[in-house]
């Protein structure tokens, strides 16, 4: 089976920033750690098998492609769109977002 390229947007990886700056300022260096490997294995799951996420958020957004996966242990999704040749990561974000909103800001979409 072909795997495919992660491609984080820009969002995305300033979502990733954020997360683990929190995570350092509010607990441990292990538990940034342990988000970032939560994340490393999501990013590989949804590279083997992309069509498993959820399309809970595209009808609502409007996006028929979007899919949702969430991490392990953490309380955060990955959303992202299938395309030909590779993964394209939109947002990571916090399971407590107003998603909608969140999905809407400028490059979120």
């Amino acid at each position: 089976m072909k795997h495919k390229h992660i491609v984080p947007r820009e969002q995305a990886n300033r979502d990733v920033d954020d997360a683990v700056a929190y995570y350092l300022s509010e607990a441990t260096e292990a538990v940034a750690l342990g988000f970032i490997g939560a994340l490393e294995q999501a990013y590989t799951h949804i590279a083997r098998h992309p069509a498993t996420g959820s399309t809970r958020y595209a009808h609502e957004l409007n996006l028929p492609d979007l899919r949702v996966w969430p991490l392990t242990r953490y309380p955060f999704f990955v959303f992202y769109v299938e395309r030909t040749d590779h993964i394209d990561v939109w947002r990571v974000l916090h399971g407590q977002r107003d998603i909608p909103a969140w999905m809407q800001e400028p490059d979120g979409v």
